[in-house]
């Protein structure tokens, strides 16, 4: 009977220290507010970069899945911002499971390099550590997008027998942008 009543007696000592610490620091003041940082674009802190928005990467990629319809291919084609970052991934009626991820690799390798993944495989001859590069696919059908000769994005296509078809519908993505 001692020691079920000194366990209970234990219990209630150690739940009320925990309830007492969780009250005090919950009663505790919030630490003042930090002030904030100021930068001006003026003082050479700031760069704006251009980005292409999301209804143009739609449009982008729709453009892109029409082209490959028309000549009864079924792909995916994946648009990446500048930084890699996927805007818009569009899987087609039939596309092959593996060409989901593909497409956004390409579409990332374009963007990378700003030149299409086409070229990009010619390159590995030379640097063959290239193709170690985490999330990179140095096959044809990754497709820049560029403003003012700056990359802004990248069109990816994966699904089609070959890669010259894939990156033909990547750049009819990228036309369909200047329409």
């Amino acid at each position: 009977m001692k020691k079920i009543l000194f366990g209970a007696t234990a219990a209630a000592v150690i739940a009320a220290g925990t309830f007492g610490v969780v009250s005090a620091n919950a009663s505790a003041p919030a630490a003042a507010p930090s002030a904030a940082v100021r930068a001006d674009a003026s003082d050479g802190n700031l760069q704006q970069s251009t980005h292409l928005t999301i209804e143009a990467a739609t449009k982008a990629a729709q453009a892109t899945l029409k082209a490959a319809e028309k000549e009864n291919q079924r792909i995916s084609v994946a648009v990446v911002d500048r930084n890699g970052n996927t805007l818009v991934t569009l899987r087609g009626d039939g596309a092959g499971p593996q060409s989901y991820e593909s497409a956004v690799k390409k579409a990332y390798t374009a963007v990378s390099w700003n030149a299409p993944t086409s070229e990009l495989a010619k390159r590995l001859t030379n640097a063959p550590t290239l193709k170690d590069i985490p999330n990179t696919l140095f096959l044809a059908g990754g497709a820049p997008v560029t403003a003012k000769g700056a990359p802004v994005a990248g069109i990816g296509v994966a699904g089609a027998p070959s890669g010259d078809l894939d990156e033909k519908f990547a750049r009819a993505g990228v036309a369909s942008l200047g329409r």
